[in-house]
């Protein structure tokens, strides 16, 4: 499936676009090469454009938005991994590609509304329109994972609050290393 294809029906039809994601390898060099690779960088390019309509340093900036890009390929393999060591826990299958298709997938409606960081003003939308990865990563978690009907709100809400700590660490990084330490 192409791309535009692939976050349209994820975005406007998710349950029936998560059991055709089932259906498909879970390579996972493809996936980070053919769509973690583009829609990722929709919010660091955005981002960086917005920064510099309000005053932003190109440098900083530019730096800025290259770590944020390339921290986005390690947060999202450690959060598959995280979602394949707590398949058990909730009576999931086990299997590392589909919690790697869940987590790549799930994150489009995040990736998609980083185009509002274009314009500072509305760059909250992105945060808000970004939540309805949330849901994404519900509705995907009982096809891919394969979680009991009774678990797989727990199990998002845990995969969540890991989400969580894992960006807000990924997201401290980028901040360390453009502004060094103050003493």
């Amino acid at each position: 499936m192409d791309l535009v294809s692939r976050v349209k029906n994820i975005l406007i039809d998710p349950v029936n676009e998560w059991r055709v994601i089932d259906g498909e390898s879970g390579d996972g060099g493809t996936l980070l090469k053919n769509y973690v690779a583009v829609l990722a960088a929709i919010p660091a390019v955005c981002g960086f454009i917005g920064s510099m309509m309000i005053g932003g340093r190109i440098f900083t900036g530019l730096i800025g938005a290259i770590v944020g890009y390339l921290l986005t390929f390690f947060g999202v393999y450690v959060l598959a991994v995280i979602v394949y060591a707590l398949a058990p826990s909730f009576a999931a299958r086990k299997d590392f590609p589909s919690a790697l298709k869940l987590v790549v997938y799930a994150a489009t409606a995040s990736w998609v509304a980083g185009i509002f960081s274009l314009i500072p003003a509305i760059a909250i939308l992105s945060l808000l329109l970004g939540l309805y990865s949330l849901y994404l990563l519900y509705l995907g978690i009982p096809v891919l994972m394969r979680a009991p009907a009774d678990k797989a709100l727990v199990y998002t809400i845990v995969v969540v609050v890991c989400a969580a700590v894992v960006w807000i660490l990924i997201g401290t990084i980028p901040a360390m290393l453009l502004l060094g330490p103050r003493f």
